[in-house]
């Protein structure tokens, strides 16, 4: 336990910026299970469009890197173009 007031301070604010994270990446997570359950069906782009701002949103705020954000949504249409290829 700190005793610097400045530390206990910062682990306040840590504290809320973690659980604010890991909401904004179950939300993430959520959606990208959607899309790719959507794939091959009506409601594909839909899906795909909502993932794919939530991993924006998420790289907008610092919950994931840029970088990190363009790989997932890279990896994501892929996955989706693949499945919905196979089913067609």
């Amino acid at each position: 336990m700190a005793n610097i007031k400045s530390q206990i301070k910062r682990n306040e604010q840590n504290e809320k910026r973690r659980l604010r994270n890991r909401s904004v990446r179950a939300e993430l997570r959520t959606r990208v299970k959607s899309a790719e359950a959507a794939a091959g069906g009506e409601n594909e782009t839909e899906t795909l469009r909502l993932a794919i701002k939530r991993i924006d949103m998420a790289a907008a705020k610092g919950v994931i890197h840029k970088n990190s954000a363009a790989r997932r949504k890279s990896r994501l249409t892929a996955r989706i173009r693949a499945a919905g290829s196979s089913e067609s």
